[in-house]
């Protein structure tokens, strides 16, 4: 998605405040460095910025699209580089694991729905404690 150029309301209101003090005297000088030239002056550094950072924003969004292009190829060659290791050298190779995949007989065969969390099988042992007499407490289990 492009992301979304600027328009500046104050530069849109100062092109028709010049304009309309133009027809006043196109040379109108208030004193205190407040001349119709150097407010004409400063609209247009101020649309040249907005240009420039308007074209910014495009050579911006241009180099975000070649880089997430980029980024697809690389995703697509580290994909094919390692099925190129599995069929030279076999998925149950030790290459194909210094490769960065999971030889075939170190993978987990699990049922599907399964977690990876221990099992009832695997209990852990929990004590309780209890205190009699107000005596020291005793654990038992």
């Amino acid at each position: 998605m492009a992301r979304r150029k600027r328009t500046s309301l104050i530069l849109e209101r100062a092109v028709r405040r010049a304009a309309s003090i133009n027809s006043i005297d196109p040379n109108l000088d208030l004193d205190n460095g407040l001349s119709l030239p150097a407010f004409s002056t400063l609209i247009e550094t101020m649309r040249s910025r907005e240009n420039a950072y308007n074209t910014a924003l495009s050579t911006l969004d241009k180099l975000y699209r070649e880089m997430l292009e980029t980024e697809d190829k690389l995703a697509d060659m580290t994909e094919h580089m390692l099925m190129a290791v599995a069929t030279r050298y076999g998925k149950s190779s030790v290459e194909y694991g210094m490769a960065g995949g999971i030889p075939k007989n170190q993978r987990r065969k699990g049922l599907r729905g399964e977690s990876p969390t221990p099992t009832d099988e695997q209990s852990s042992f929990v004590a309780t404690v209890e205190s009699k007499n107000g005596k020291k407490p005793v654990a038992t289990t």
